[in-house]
């Protein structure tokens, strides 16, 4: 089966840096693209940046220029590395990735998620 866990959530302050990852495990033959979502209480799960197989990235518009995300192929990771944290940004993350796999084609997945939360 396959997962995926996400990792480097917690409290940050106003102004500081977190880089979230999230790993891709099981009977994986291809990933395609990688994404973070987040949603925060009340409000409907939004795109945060996504990355295509190729290394093309995508942002909200509300992130650009202070997250950046990156893919290990090798290690079927994903990073979302978030400078400058405001606390809008609070938030739970997902990981989402659509894989194919040793069980079945192409499948859309998410991870756990993870809480991320910028206060002073």
């Amino acid at each position: 089966q396959v997962q995926l866990v996400e990792s480097g959530g917690g409290l940050v302050q106003p102004g500081g840096s977190l880089r979230l990852s999230c790993a891709a495990s099981g009977s994986i033959f291809r990933i395609n693209a990688m994404g973070w979502y987040r949603q925060a209480p009340g409000k409907q799960r939004e795109l945060v940046a996504r990355i295509a197989s190729d290394g093309i990235t995508n942002y909200a518009d509300s992130v650009k220029g202070r997250f950046t995300i990156s893919r290990d192929n090798v290690k079927n990771t994903v990073f979302l590395q978030m400078n400058s944290l405001k606390p809008e940004d609070t938030a739970v993350y997902y990981c989402n990735s659509v894989i194919r796999s040793r069980d079945s084609w192409f499948r859309n997945y998410w991870g756990q998620g993870t809480q991320v939360t910028v206060s002073s």
